[in-house]
């Protein structure tokens, strides 16, 4: 089990314990990522992809398709797709079905499917896993190291490769491709505690903190499908933090709180993808569960146990 699925085991252990009377529901959760080198398996030069398609399929004992659903991953390259009731999901796979915006040059051929894996049942909630599925470009990237199998002659004999000659000068390095600039960081000590309100999130003075996030990105975008669902696809993150009156918009506002605050401070209660694997949680729980996971944002943006903000007017 990977941190991922460790984090979502444990999001969902906390979730049951707090919340009584859960609706009977599948779950299922996974990745794709950019097989830059074309050889059908996760490596350090892959990457996650954000808006591709992702088909889960349900077969019966004759391989007649029973049961078909397609999601697009997040901007984390994640997706999650819920299935009420509790069906039979024993005999379903999930493979890469299309790519779309965001997914760039990676969704010219989807990788090998894989099968649905129970993770975890309790309270009438099932939680099924995904290996990692991959999406492969047109040709691999040219730093990706070059096969050595000697290639067959033309009439069917594989030649045998000739002796190379001693090297007679320094032998040629491996260089990993480059990586992006660093974006400018803001006068936080970024590994020092601080929690901020959402009040502080809204003040000019203070808006060299969003670096990560853009305060015009769409909430749809950064919290998934299910965001998109409940809150619409035109909702900006700026916009999100004037919600209140609602146990659905005190959550938003929150939660994008939360979200600040955890790529400002390596010491903030949740991590970036802990805020947005809670959010959904609790969109696809009840009122109640929405208050509940609003009411622990707030208690972690506020400094529960004695941190205070440590935001300083920008330059």
């Amino acid at each position: 089990m990977d941190l991922a699925q460790k984090l979502l085991f444990t999001a969902f252990v906390i979730f049951a314990a707090a919340i009584d009377g859960t609706q009977a529901a599948a779950m299922v959760s996974g990745a794709v990522f950019c097989d830059q080198c074309r050889d059908g398996e996760r490596s350090l030069f892959d990457y996650p992809l954000s808006g591709m398609k992702v088909a889960i399929t349900c077969t019966d004992g004759d391989g007649q398709v029973t049961m078909s659903r397609e999601e697009t991953t997040n901007v984390f390259g994640t997706y999650v797709m819920r299935f009420d009731g509790t069906p039979d999901l024993s005999n379903c796979n999930a493979q890469v079905s299309g790519s779309g915006e965001g997914s760039n040059d990676c969704g010219a051929a989807p990788g090998p499917a894989q099968k649905l894996r129970l993770m975890f049942r309790m309270f009438g909630m099932e939680i099924f896993g995904v290996d990692s599925l991959l999406s492969e470009p047109a040709q691999p990237m040219s730093f990706c190291p070059r096969s050595s199998d000697p290639v067959p002659a033309p009439g069917g004999t594989p030649t045998t490769p000739s002796r190379p000659a001693p090297p007679t000068g320094s032998p040629p390095t491996f260089r990993l491709p480059p990586l992006p600039p660093l974006p400018p960081m803001p006068p936080l000590p970024y590994s020092e505690a601080s929690a901020c309100s959402h009040q502080y999130w809204t003040m000019r003075e203070y808006k060299c903190y969003w670096r990560e996030l853009n305060p015009e990105s769409k909430v749809s975008v950064i919290f998934g499908p299910l965001a998109a669902s409940r809150y619409g696809t035109d909702m900006t993150l700026r916009e999100s933090l004037e919600g209140r009156g609602d146990p659905y918009k005190t959550l938003l506002r929150e939660a994008t709180t939360a979200l600040l605050n955890s790529y400002n401070s390596l010491q903030f209660p949740y991590s970036s993808v802990g805020v947005v694997t809670h959010t959904n949680w609790a969109l696809m729980s009840s009122t109640r569960g929405v208050l509940i996971t609003a009411l622990r944002f707030i208690r972690a943006n506020s400094g529960s146990g004695g941190v205070t903000c440590k935001l300083t007017p920008c330059q």
